[in-house]
């Protein structure tokens, strides 16, 4: 049990190696682009608006292009370690299928997603299905073409009926029921509200649940009412500053990549992008997820507490300019962060001296 636990932890990682330069690069380029024009001015009640900025506009355009790809490279590489280069075409197509579940449905819903959880399991089915057809007795004359084209082709199918058959609904669905369960709080306990918002924000680092929470925030905003999006604004930015913060604070229990990683994520928290907590939590998701889902929520909490109003739909230190009770954000976010790295420092150490202590038991 703990080798296949570590095998699958290696597949992970060999995913998120490949994937972490696509999230820095549009990470970084995205949050230039919007830092700019935020600068400038150029931040509206819908957003950051980048009419007259053209090149600011081609540098955004540029970074989610990078950002775009990263489900599939995700994915695609996830199923290349478990089942080598046949891997790799059924992995891309179920990680872009992950992103773009929502242009498949019968209504099509572009902020239908399964994220980044759906990348995962895409690449994890992709590599196994693989592997399952490798170990079908053929002819020896179909042998040299299985890699080249049966294996793709039959894998592909596989993973594409599974994500928009099977996994594609559900989602859309539960999307659905998450907006009317936010909907029926709203108006209830404000603590309560915060604490399920902050949860939704975190664990899936923009995929379905994070979705509905923000966009249910955002229809508030349209109803007047900017303490919703006040929430979620303070719990977007927690996961990525909370881990980047950590791997500042204890570099030693940290490999240079994740230092890195961590560098990339910090830069991408202060422009409110949840995405840069990614490759933490695809790494090691047992483990990360708890600990960013705690720091939102305590984050999200003390923004509603504190009557923080946010009027774009965004979130993160950017908006500070366009939030209402300024003092209590900033607080919000600061705490967050703390959370968030204290606690994943502690569960970091941890588990780094019960391996330590089972070696040596050895």
């Amino acid at each position: 049990m703990i080798e296949k636990l570590h095998e699958l932890r290696k597949h992970l990682l060999t995913g998120v190696s490949y994937a972490i330069p696509f999230i820095a690069c549009g990470g970084i380029l995205i949050a230039t682009a919007i830092g700019l024009a935020t600068y400038y001015g150029h931040m509206t009640p819908t957003g950051p608006d980048f009419t007259g900025l053209p090149k600011l506009k081609l540098i955004l355009d540029i970074g989610v292009a990078s950002f775009s790809l990263m489900l599939s490279v995700l994915a695609g590489y996830i199923a290349y370690s478990i089942s080598g280069r046949p891997g790799l075409v059924p992995g891309f197509i179920g990680g872009y299928l992950s992103a773009h579940l929502g242009d498949y449905l019968p209504v099509p819903d572009p902020k239908v997603s399964a994220g980044f959880l759906g990348a995962v399991l895409a690449g994890l089915l992709a590599g196994y299905i693989v592997e399952g057809i490798k170990k079908v007795p053929v002819h020896r004359y179909i042998r040299p073409i299985m890699p080249i084209l049966v294996i793709p082709i039959l894998s592909s199918a596989a993973i594409g009926i599974i994500m928009l058959r099977v996994i594609g609904i559900p989602i859309a669905n539960r999307m659905q029921a998450a907006t009317s369960m936010l909907q029926s709080m709203n108006g209830g306990s404000s603590i309560l509200l915060a604490l399920v918002l902050g949860a939704m924000i975190a664990v899936d680092m923009g995929g379905p649940i994070n979705k509905a929470a923000f966009f249910f925030g955002a229809a508030m905003i349209q109803q007047g009412n900017f303490r919703i999006m006040g929430a979620c604004a303070a719990a977007i930015c927690t996961p990525p500053l909370g881990l980047g913060l950590a791997t500042l604070v204890r570099r030693k229990l940290w490999t240079e990549e994740e230092r890195e990683s961590g560098s990339a994520a910090f830069a991408m928290g202060l422009i409110g992008i949840t995405e840069g907590a990614i490759p933490f939590a695809a790494a090691d998701p047992i483990r990360v997820i708890p600990c960013i889902v705690l720091g939102s929520m305590v984050a999200s909490v003390i923004a509603m507490n504190g009557g923080v109003g946010d009027h774009a739909p965004h979130g993160g230190p950017i908006v500070l300019p366009v939030v209402d009770h300024k003092l209590a954000y900033v607080l919000a976010i600061l705490a967050g962060t703390i959370v968030t790295a204290i606690c994943m420092n502690v569960v970091k150490g941890f588990s780094k001296k019960t391996i330590v202590a089972a070696q040596e038991g050895l």
